[in-house]
């Protein structure tokens, strides 16, 4: 259990997959939480509603994180609620399987733009929200590269999410002396919408579980637990680190 009380935190793409698993932690451990959509309002409601059933307030809160514009409204939004930010979970993404030929620049844009872009545009406006004690998790992949691991299929959100673990340790490095800590969370293959792609079928499933030592796939609840342990007190001398949850796949 971590101690999330009286703490305000904002989860981007939080409305499903991991970023609900995320907003679900964080409000368990007594956090109120600021669910991020870009286009699924019910969604995002819906989570809004889990959260509130169990006794923490929230509410659903829409932006592009890849537009500087839209992104700003959100934090406006959220310095007239709260008038601070705890915890910052940046969370959207999205990923488009394509051979590596076949990207587009437009695909390449879009994917760097919302993938790592946008985890640069809400870092820079919570900081005008956070003090000492703030907390920034920037949610990676093990799909990272520079880890001895390759993916087909994906070289553009490969591209963004090692962006990712580069802009979490220059920006551990920088806001240290202010009192925040930024790690990432590099998740394993966890059964959400997005990865339903890897699984089309049985031998698909088989070969992937075949690389984890755990013998199953991640929940978006595994990686909410990873968040709330860095969110927390018990975190604080943990900066510019990747968390790899993957259930042993690095380690095999």
């Amino acid at each position: 259990m971590f101690d999330l009380t009286g703490k305000k935190a904002l989860v981007t793409g939080g409305s499903r997959g991991i970023g609900r698993g995320i907003c679900l932690a964080l409000a368990k451990q007594g956090a109120e939480v600021a669910v991020n959509y870009r286009s699924n309002q019910a969604e995002a409601e819906a989570v809004v509603s889990e959260i509130k059933a169990i006794g923490r307030e929230a509410f659903a809160i829409q932006a592009d994180v890849s537009s500087a514009e839209s992104v700003a409204k959100m934090f406006a939004e959220i310095k007239n609620r709260w008038g601070k930010l705890d915890i910052l979970v940046n969370n959207a993404g999205i990923v488009k399987f394509a051979n590596f030929e076949e990207v587009t620049e437009e695909d390449w844009d879009q994917i760097l733009a919302v993938n790592l872009k946008g985890q640069f545009l809400c870092a820079k406006e919570a900081l005008k929200l956070m003090g000492p004690g703030g907390k920034i998790i920037n949610i990676a992949s093990i799909a990272s590269g520079g880890v001895g691991i390759g993916f087909r299929q994906i070289a553009h959100y490969t591209a963004s999410k090692g962006g990712v673990v580069a802009l979490t340790e220059n920006m551990a490095l920088e806001l240290a002396p202010k009192g925040i800590n930024v790690n990432a969370i590099a998740p394993g293959v966890i059964e959400t919408d997005m990865t339903k792609d890897l699984m089309v079928d049985e031998k698909s499933k088989a070969g992937l579980l075949a690389r984890i030592p755990k013998g199953r796939f991640g929940k978006p609840e595994d990686i909410g637990a990873a968040a709330a342990f860095l969110a927390s007190d018990e975190a604080d001398y943990i900066t510019g680190a990747v968390l790899y949850v993957d259930g042993g796949w690095l380690a095999g």
